[in-house]
């Protein structure tokens, strides 16, 4: 199968000669085959209706509502599965960290002892 050639183009504005040379590179390399493209995941359509509603009873009686939360009764989000990011603080604990190993100062020290085991 021949492959469509592309027209040379130039950017504007160049330096005198530099249009030429690159008119030139465009027509003395061949163009490569167009990439093969992968199939595109689409996402299912959901047809109306198939949805549970909101007022609908639930499906788990005897389960909490606070349940896959990091707060209340039930299972907490790494029981449940979910996966965590690091909250910001706790980034900021890290660095702290680090930052007190190359410079350990009172003040830092303190710090950390502080918030460090609030986080």
């Amino acid at each position: 199968m021949a492959e469509a050639k592309l027209p040379v183009t130039t950017a504007t504005n160049q330096q005198y000669g530099m249009a030429l040379a690159q008119q030139q590179s465009q027509q003395a390399v061949p163009m490569g085959q167009s990439p093969v493209s992968a199939p595109q995941p689409t996402t299912p359509m959901v047809r109306p209706g198939s949805l549970t509603p909101l007022t609908a009873p639930t499906n788990r009686p005897d389960e909490p509502i606070t349940a896959g939360a990091n707060f209340g009764p039930g299972t907490n989000a790494m029981g449940a599965g979910i996966p965590m990011m690091p909250s910001e603080g706790m980034m900021a604990l890290q660095e702290l960290r680090q930052i007190s190993q190359m410079f350990p100062t009172e003040d830092l020290l303190d710090l950390l002892d502080t918030y460090g085991n609030e986080l």
